[in-house]
């Protein structure tokens, strides 16, 4: 009966006239919104994206510029931020800008020679053809300290500080220092760590790769890596800085100390690579970065010198960065072993004690 009833109703429906029957169907649909009401669901949208987006920069930004003041305080004595909005210049000679990298380590004062300087790098940057240098000094130079008499290089820090050290540097390399960066082992490791690792390529004369038996089972020895791309934890990066394969039973160390300072531009280049304006957008791992640089290096770089400073080191693509040693240096080996009145074995310029006329006619070729 019922079915009957609505097939009544149906027919009746189907009858009545084409305007009828669009009113009656009008009447029967869902409502839908009207075009002047979608818009303003999507200026809503638009308003409510945007105020997120807002907020999600503010948050960011405040924790950035938290992590960057508390670092810039340690570093440079103050975390006032408006010193980064200058871009001031940077000293340079001839377009050219040389920071001094030495590396300590104060973090370990328990071992022999603790404040000695394990390395020395001159980094040279080229601020208008976007190329440098990294060149390794190694630690074991003999010379003349001035007002200590002969010694190696890497006592002149423990004797006269970094502006001793700076002025040796000048004076037998013939080359300007305009910055110095004095870095404990430490920022190695935790920087790496915050960066998530590196990677790095092992290239050992040694099928079996490196093996250092010196780093202790404390810091995660013995140093074990195979040959070909490896990720290295920051640990495992310090200890690739430190080891020279000179302990019984250690391989693939063939050049022991100018290994380890190979090893220590592999690191630093492994660093830059890592280093992006991405890292602005995880204040999470970039505050990492400012804590281990804050509690690591000191440097007689302004905070506003370090935006410029950065800018320039990161414009210098990898492969446009030369990693020297005085060993190899233009297809030259410029050094020759030396063994002091006390019995050390040291190094000294192969042209003979205090006789760097070759090494400064290397380093100003590199200059040109």
């Amino acid at each position: 009966m019922a079915r009957h009833k609505n097939k009544q109703a149906f027919d009746v429906h189907r009858t009545l006239p084409n305007p009828h029957r669009k009113a009656i169907a009008a009447a029967e649909a869902p409502p839908t919104r009207s075009a002047g009401a979608k818009r303003a669901l999507w200026k809503r949208l638009l308003v409510w994206t945007f105020l997120l987006l807002l907020a999600f920069i503010i948050f960011v930004g405040t924790w950035d510029a938290i992590n960057i003041s508390r670092a810039a305080t340690k570093i440079f004595g103050s975390g006032n931020l408006l010193g980064l909005l200058s871009d001031r210049g940077l000293k340079s000679q001839n377009d050219r800008v040389n920071v001094l990298l030495v590396g300590y380590s104060v973090d370990d004062p328990g071992h022999p020679g603790a404040d000695l300087t394990d390395s020395i790098l001159l980094l040279s940057m080229n601020t208008r053809n976007h190329t440098g240098y990294m060149l390794s000094i190694p630690r074991d130079l003999y010379l003349k300290i001035p007002g200590f008499g002969f010694g190696k290089i890497n006592e002149a820090y423990k004797d006269g500080g970094m502006p001793l050290l700076e002025q040796i540097v000048q004076s037998d390399f013939g080359t300007e220092v305009d910055y110095y960066a004095l870095i404990n082992y430490s920022a190695v490791r935790d920087t790496v760590n915050a960066l998530g690792g590196i990677n790095i390529n092992i290239a050992s004369p040694d099928p079996r790769g490196l093996y250092d038996t010196n780093i202790s089972p404390v810091d995660g020895g013995p140093l074990k890596l195979a040959n070909g791309p490896q990720k290295l934890d920051g640990q495992t990066a310090l200890n690739l800085t430190r080891a020279r394969g000179d302990a019984y039973g250690s391989y693939g160390f063939a050049q022991a100390d100018f290994d380890r300072t190979q090893h220590q531009r592999q690191v630093l280049l492994a660093i830059k690579d890592k280093l992006n304006w991405k890292l602005v957008l995880n204040p999470l791992k970039n505050g990492k970065i400012f804590q281990a640089m804050g509690k690591n290096v000191k440097t007689d770089i302004s905070l506003g010198e370090t935006r410029s400073l950065f800018k320039t080191f990161n414009s210098i693509p990898s492969s446009s960065l030369q990693s020297i040693s005085l060993r190899s240096i233009g297809g030259k080996n410029l050094l020759a072993s030396y063994g002091t009145d006390s019995g050390q074995s040291a190094l000294v310029p192969a042209s003979g004690l205090e006789n760097y006329l070759q090494i400064q006619a290397a380093v100003d070729q590199l200059n040109q």
